[in-house]
């Protein structure tokens, strides 16, 4: 097998562990604002029921949900929408250059979640083995028809 024939054999699970990584990376901000670990003083007085608060459960869920690969598409598309909205919000007013407003993490953050919304979980998640489970179902459904 050429070396191009193996990366191309490896796509899915390397799309997995890319997914797996930026879930864990994501899931940090989350637990941080919400659980208070690791604790970080700029989260130390997020609440719940505020803009940050709502970002924490989204990067709390979504992140966990990423990492396990489970609704992967339309979590994706949320989260993306989600750093979209940090970098205007937050980033965006203190200047033009990412590089000297600190949106660097979000913009990567939206463009590989949007990513994952097009590309999916991988080889490695529990949407792949839904999706192997879903044709049995329905044929076994069938057959119960029949």
């Amino acid at each position: 097998m050429k070396w191009a024939e193996t990366y191309v054999s490896w796509h899915a699970r390397v799309l997995s562990v890319l997914r797996i990584m930026t879930g864990l990376l994501f899931l940090q901000y989350g637990m941080a604002k919400l659980l208070k670990f690791p604790a970080v003083p700029a989260f130390k007085d997020v609440t719940l029921f505020s803009l940050v608060g709502l970002a924490g459960m989204l990067e709390l869920v979504g992140g966990a949900l990423m990492v396990l690969g489970l609704f992967t598409r339309p979590v994706a598309f949320i989260l993306a929408g989600e750093m979209a909205f940090a970098y205007f919000i937050g980033h965006a007013p203190r200047g033009f250059l990412p590089i000297l407003n600190g949106g660097n993490l979000a913009i990567l953050f939206c463009f590989v979640f949007f990513y994952f919304s097009f590309a999916g979980a991988g080889s490695w998640s529990l949407d792949a083995l839904r999706e192997k489970r879903e044709p049995q179902l329905a044929l076994s459904g069938q057959a119960l028809q029949d």
